[in-house]
């Protein structure tokens, strides 16, 4: 049987004839003309999409690469670790990296495919040590790294979820806090929806030109003025939310002067700043900006009433990863969905896995990126005066 949602009251399966929840099967009749997959995945649909549709003060979304691979326009498409490590191998050949792996001491490679974050590791460390490979080492890593920024250097294709999902995790009464997006890819996939779908992102970085960050501007937000307006209240804008890149973004650049250090948008230029897959990513993240991404993350899903959504995200980062368990043991008020594929699989979700079991407010649903924000549901959307209004244009 294949699992496909984790609850605490519900535990969805099914194989080829049938769909058992909490280990009941469900009688054939009521599959009518569905097979039992379309019925099982239908099912699960409806159970989180009850669970979205709860009004939470608080939306946080942290996004993986999930939401990147696959999507793209012609050969340029986003990568798994695997589809990374197979572009470095088309790169620079495979016996070129056998040979640099033999000057690092990485004994575990092969092929078909290598951990290419374990592979960076051992370099950096490598370079401590071998005072006479330093430079030959650093040019292959160089090498490694640029190929990965390549390979995030993807367009957003007409077909992408992306503005559909922001569309709908924004559509909502605008008393509510911004959505808080959180994404771990370096691509500017995001951002591009936002531009095609006229967006505002407050990402910390200012609005003025060049456009430097500073975490003051998390803090700020857009309202509308209207001078025949008989009230003073505060008049949220709508289209607006959050974006955060705790691991970097292909459009940062770290500009050094002899007085001071600074950070600025600037697309394309060829040294984005990046954390890139190595064990010294725990070490940037206590950097900035990276650290005031970090350190947003665990204030908000430490907030009240908080929907935490993970998308995309197969829980690898211990880093993250930690930070949600935390989070879910010490504040009642959140509760998170996790939507992968994979999550049936692997040890890593083995954890929420047993939280699901114990606690309300956790929820594991094996579905793709797409599918979601197609099952997503929509609230109501809100124009300037607070009213609800329906645009059927966007459902």
């Amino acid at each position: 049987m294949k699992q496909i949602y984790f609850s605490e009251s519900s535990l969805i399966e099914y194989n080829d004839t049938t769909v058992q929840v909490n280990s009941k099967s469900i009688p054939s009749e009521m599959l009518e003309d569905k097979t039992s997959c379309e019925y099982a995945y239908g099912l699960m649909r409806s159970h989180y999409r009850n669970i979205l549709s709860r009004q939470y003060n608080n939306i946080v979304v942290l996004s993986g690469a999930g939401t990147s691979v696959g999507i793209g326009i012609g050969d340029n498409i986003g990568k798994t670790m695997k589809g990374l490590w197979q572009s470095v191998i088309n790169e620079v050949g495979f016996n070129k990296i056998q040979v640099f792996a033999e000057q690092i001491g990485f004994t575990d490679i092969d092929e078909e495919y290598s951990n290419l974050e374990e592979l960076i590791s051992r370099a950096i460390l490598a370079v401590e040590f071998l005072n006479d490979k330093q430079d030959e080492i650093r040019v292959m890593v160089d090498r490694i790294e640029s190929i990965i920024r390549d390979c995030c250097t993807i367009e957003l294709p007409d077909n992408a979820p992306h503005l559909l999902f922001m569309r709908k995790i924004t559509s909502r009464k605008l008393k509510y806090a911004r959505v808080k997006l959180f994404t771990l890819n370096y691509d500017l996939l995001f951002e591009q929806a936002a531009s095609i779908g006229g967006y505002v992102l407050i990402d910390g970085f200012s609005f003025n030109s060049p456009r430097v960050f500073d975490g003051n501007n998390f803090d700020y937000d857009i309202v509308v003025r209207n001078n025949s307006r008989l009230i003073t209240e505060e008049n949220y804008a709508p289209k607006v939310l959050h974006l955060y890149k705790p691991h970097g973004s292909l459009d940062w650049k770290h500009i050094i002067s002899d007085d001071k250090t600074s950070f600025i948008k600037a697309y394309p230029n060829d040294n984005p700043l990046l954390i890139y897959p190595s064990n010294s990513k725990f070490k940037h993240s206590y950097e900035q900006p990276f650290f005031e991404m970090i350190s947003r993350f665990q204030q908000e899903i430490r907030t009240k009433n908080t929907l935490l959504i993970s998308i995309g995200f197969s829980f690898y980062d211990l880093h993250f990863k930690n930070m949600i368990i935390e989070a879910i043991n010490t504040n009642p008020g959140l509760t998170v969905v996790v939507a992968n594929p994979d999550v049936s699989e692997g040890l890593n979700y083995s954890e929420l896995k047993e939280k699901a079991k114990a606690m309300k407010n956790v929820i594991l649903a094996a579905e793709t990126f797409d599918d979601f924000s197609k099952s997503f549901p929509y609230s109501d959307i809100y124009d300037f005066t607070g009213e609800g209004i329906e645009d059927e244009s966007i459902r």
